[in-house]
């Protein structure tokens, strides 16, 4: 075929894996990011044109005028890949123009934004008899009676918009303890402009997160899907797929398939779910409707979602999967550079032993940056992180003289 791909988002691991995905089965691909500073992702072997757009936020509408003219100047319709929440939140809020120049999933406007806000989603999820963590805003009049009677401490306030909350805090969410903390934290982010709810802890380490991953063609089915179950996340206990194994979990299946059927969901997606360690209830958690960072071991299991979706949009037969066909192997997803930041922390806490982390580190891996075939972009991203730590290193070392003297 000779449709482009165009990718949304090259500096992150998540745009580098579409990237590959694609363009080792032959697609044309064009990445497209705000800056060359440091894209990793601009340095495969797999990309074919990088191109520099406006940002997402700063000039949203320089950055559809873009897309359009780019679209406009192709032989082939091209397929559009966002990697990226904040991506994917500017092509929801400007489909209808985009659909005239791009392939996309035929979805119904606002039904990805709808899922990445996690108050609509939680009552969406929870009409279709989906279970989800008992929430509580903090709009409503006498909201903290109901926290202290309904929850208890210590509780999570979340972020409706998490990346929003991310980008302003670095953190997903906060932890709170008591009342006090439980305020303050409400009004950090009211000073952000944040919506934020409270939301009871899922008991339960990070090994009882688990992920259902999927795509949907364009009648809404589910034609191939699989599991993982995380082993370690950063910031760990509330943070991303660090470390993550393929785990069969066919009654995932059972509630992922239901949910995102139901909704006429087209595409791939991921659903998180939390196992409550007490009851054995699984709690959907949030829902990812981008390529997310288990892309690696997905394909490394024999699902090339990317690929299916190309595929898919242009029009190609996608032939359901068996999922006793999906290659349940010992492997495991890692992302070296967090999973170390985080390996500290949970050592820090006593959460995890040396021997428990060192033999997880004996699976195959399926690698986020890394690629014997397409070395250049680990290059780069190692090349960035020795950058950034020495800046903070020189930085520490001047300010220290400046005080001496």
């Amino acid at each position: 075929m000779e449709n482009k791909a165009v990718v949304l988002g090259a500096n992150y691991y998540i745009g580098l894996s579409v990237i590959r995905c694609l363009g080792m089965r032959g697609v044309k691909v064009a990445a497209v990011d705000y800056s060359r500073k440091g894209t990793y992702g601009f340095r495969s072997r797999y990309c074919g044109e990088t191109l520099v757009a406006p940002h997402y936020r700063e000039n949203p509408r320089g950055l559809l005028d873009f897309l359009i003219d780019y679209a406009r100047k192709q032989s082939w319709t091209p397929v559009l890949f966002p990697c990226a929440d904040p991506y994917v939140e500017f092509v929801d809020e400007h489909m209808h123009a985009l659909k005239e120049y791009y392939l996309l999933p035929p979805m119904e406007q606002g039904l990805y934004t709808t899922l990445l806000d996690k108050g609509s989603l939680h009552r969406l999820a929870d009409s279709h008899g989906v279970a989800v963590p008992e929430t509580i805003s903090v709009q409503e009049e006498g909201y903290l009676q109901r926290v202290e009677a309904e929850l208890g401490y210590p509780c999570l306030v979340k972020p409706t918009d998490s990346f929003a909350f991310m980008a302003r805090f670095r953190q997903k969410l906060l932890k709170v303890y008591n009342r006090d903390e439980l305020v303050s934290s409400i009004e950090k982010a009211n000073s952000a402009n944040i919506e934020v709810v409270v939301q009871r802890i899922i008991p339960g380490f990070d090994d009882h997160m688990y992920t259902f991953d999927a795509y949907l063609d364009q009648n809404s089915r589910v034609t191939h899907w699989l599991t993982c179950q995380k082993q370690r996340q950063f910031p760990i206990n509330y943070g991303a797929s660090v470390y993550a194994v393929l785990k069969y979990v066919p009654e995932l299946y059972e509630t992922g398939s239901r949910f995102l059927e139901g909704i006429k969901f087209k595409g791939f997606a991921e659903i998180e779910f939390k196992k409550d360690e007490r009851t054995g209830i699984f709690y959907l958690i949030e829902v990812n409707v981008r390529t997310t960072n288990l892309n690696s071991l997905i394909d490394k299991a024999g699902i090339n979602m990317p690929y299916l979706a190309y595929l898919d949009l242009n029009g190609a037969p996608v032939e359901p999967r068996e999922p006793q066909t999906v290659n349940y192997r010992n492997t495991a997803f890692w992302y070296a550079y967090e999973d170390l930041l985080a390996v500290r922390d949970y050592l820090r806490s006593r959460q995890l032993t040396l021997r428990r982390i060192f033999s997880s580190y004996l699976r195959p891996k399926a690698y986020a940056v890394w690629s014997f075939r397409d070395p250049a972009p680990a290059l780069v991203f190692m090349s960035n992180i020795a950058s950034r730590v020495w800046r903070r290193v020189s930085g520490r070392f001047k300010r220290s003289r400046a005080k001496a003297g």
